[in-house]
C-alpha cells in the first residue's frame, strides 16, 4: 500500500482545495418592484415572475 513520506503541508492542502469553494450566488434586479432575485426565480417581495403576478404577495392579498 502506498505511503506518504512526507506530511503534507498546510499550503499545499489548501492550495490542492481552492476549487472546493462553492460560486457566489447571481442575482438581478426585478422588472416589476427593482428588488434583488434569484434569476428565474419568483420574486419574493412581488410575487411577479416573467412580467406577471404568479403568487399573490402580502400586500396585495391582505
Amino acid at each position: 500500500m502506498a505511503v506518504p513520506k512526507k506530511k503534507t503541508s498546510k499550503s499545499r492542502r489548501n492550495m490542492r482545495r481552492s476549487h472546493h469553494a462553492l460560486p457566489t450566488s447571481s442575482y438581478a434586479e426585478c422588472k416589476n418592484c427593482g428588488e434583488l432575485k434569484r434569476p428565474h426565480h419568483v420574486c419574493g417581495s412581488c410575487g411577479h415572475y416573467d412580467q406577471r403576478e404568479v403568487v399573490q404577495s402580502g400586500a396585495t392579498a391582505a
